[in-house]
């Protein structure tokens, strides 16, 4: 097959001075000169320098990039702890009503009740599902909610006239933990992990001194394992004057079956592109709100979304932004978050219910639970056995140490050599206590035939190996690009375009 010549060019690179896609109409205005309308310091010196491409070129070339990228529509996608579960297209709809994409983020909120009242009413079931009474949506991502958490204790403790120094993080915990820790002042203590994959409790203890502001945990952990010492880590926690944070990435494994206020967390944040199904936004908007307990809710972010109700006799309840907030640790972002994404998840949350969420985490459960008996039966486990051998929950780690070490191939090498069999990659390498890991993650909206087929895939591949390791270590064949230098490739970047 002849491969276009110009397949690979940039936007930048097809330009070709006078062409158009667009060719505005003629001004029915009086036309006035910039000079007239911008300041000297606002104007640019040179014109933008954007690509000149004729329509159909600018379909093809962005319709080209699109196939070029593995996504959760065309592919299964079990991405340990990040839940890439099925986006409802139904949402999208909704999201893009006009009075939603279009409704200016300065608008008086006079103007804006219907939009208020909807961050109202998720604030509401957020924290109903968190079981915390107090909700707020500013956070732009989890990281972020996990900065403004770790923010909300410093403002607690400080209002005590307590100057801690030590947040806790398992050695489990997501990496953005103790990069957020660092980022807000602490220092990272690590905590360790006993044989059954939790926490160990007695290094707990030895560690949660008065210097301790906070724990952060993850519940299921990133093993993919309940606290069964949750209890227990609380007492401890809070014994010491610290307070408990929630990390929600794993929050699609227990909703509705229990909730982190009634296991004595003080701070929650929820990723809304995880459990509530707005898309992952590579890059694009998310939202990572946080719930907290009463005696949090002095130092959450200003303004708040509040419901006011009217004194005057017959008049109807309305919705605003309280700034009166003394206490408050500050506003976090501009405006009140990313709107569009609350509709998305408001919508997910009114469209299932409460025992709609509920059979979500059920069947999370479910499925990753199936598809690990599923690889004991395919034989995978032989070469890839489960880090701790209890019941998982929404997912589970394996070792690649017996895959290494016999069939001399790397966690790596199978991950890429997955790409030529259409399933993407799990988490590998992560969580970093486990050897040559990969951390495996159905979600509820896989099918078991696609559960089965990806066991099959693994144990296929597994078989390839014995009989020549080089296949898999030399993968991807059928990708647009081959194996990358990607140590390289993030040290060294080239941009082929100026930006």
């Amino acid at each position: 097959m002849i491969r276009a010549a110009d397949d690979d060019l940039t936007i930048y690179e097809r330009s070709k001075p006078g062409r158009r896609a667009f060719v505005a109409p003629e001004l029915d205005v009086p036309k006035r000169p910039a000079e007239e309308l911008l300041p000297a310091e606002l104007r640019r010196a040179q014109p933008a320098r954007l690509p000149e491409v004729a329509e159909p070129e600018i379909v093809r070339h962005y319709n080209r990039l699109s196939k070029r990228n593995f996504d959760l529509d065309t592919g299964f996608y079990p991405l340990g702890s990040c839940t890439m579960k099925h986006n409802p297209k139904l949402h999208e709809r909704v999201a893009a009503l006009p009075g939603h994409a279009k409704l200016h983020p300065l608008q008086d909120p006079r103007g804006a009740q219907g939009a208020l009242e909807l961050m109202w009413r998720l604030q509401g079931a957020l924290a109903e599902i968190a079981g915390l009474p107090h909700v707020s949506l500013q956070p732009s991502a989890g990281s972020h909610g996990e900065l403004a958490g770790v923010l909300l204790t410093r403002a607690y403790h400080e209002d005590r006239g307590e100057r801690r120094t030590k947040v806790l993080t398992p050695e489990t915990a997501h990496g953005t933990n103790p990069a957020t820790v660092t980022m807000a002042g602490y220092e990272v203590v690590k905590v360790g992990t006993d044989a059954h994959g939790n926490v160990d409790l007695d290094d707990l203890r030895a560690k949660a001194d008065d210097d301790v502001a906070c724990l952060m945990l993850t519940n299921p952990s990133t093993l993919g394992l309940f606290e069964s010492g949750i209890e227990e880590i609380e007492r401890i926690v809070h014994g010491a004057g610290a307070t408990l944070y929630y990390d929600g990435a794993n929050l699609n494994a227990i909703m509705g079956i229990c909730r982190p206020g009634d296991m004595g967390f003080d701070i929650v944040h929820f990723n809304l592109h995880k459990s509530f199904t707005q898309p992952h936004g590579g890059g694009g908007p998310g939202a990572g709100p946080i719930a907290v307990s009463q005696r949090i809710e002095p130092f959450l972010p200003r303004p708040q979304v509040v419901r006011r109700e009217q004194t005057d006799n017959g008049s109807e309840p309305f919705y605003d932004l309280d700034y009166d907030r003394p206490k408050s640790i500050g506003r976090l972002r501009g405006f009140q978050g990313n709107y569009g994404v609350f509709v998305r998840s408001y919508a997910y949350i009114r469209s299932l219910g409460a025992a709609g969420l509920r059979e979500v985490s059920e069947v999370a459960v479910l499925n990753a639970n199936y598809l690990l008996a599923r690889l004991q039966r395919e034989g995978v486990l032989e070469y890839l056995p489960a880090a701790h051998q209890r019941l998982c929950m929404h997912e589970f780690v394996l070792s690649g140490a017996p895959m290494k070490r016999e069939l001399k191939i790397k966690t790596l090498d199978l991950a890429k050599r997955l790409l030529d069999h259409g399933v993407h990659p799990p988490t590998v390498y992560f969580p970093l206590i486990v050897e040559e890991a990969l951390l495996i993650e159905p979600t509820e909206t896989e099918t078991k035939e696609t559960l089965d087929h990806f066991a099959e895939v693994l144990a296929e591949i597994l078989r390839e190996a014995r009989e020549d390791p080089e296949i898999a270590r030399n993968a991807p064949y059928t990708t647009p690009v081959r194996r990358l230098d990607e140590a390289g490739a993030a040290r060294r970047l080239v941009l082929r375009q100026p930006m």
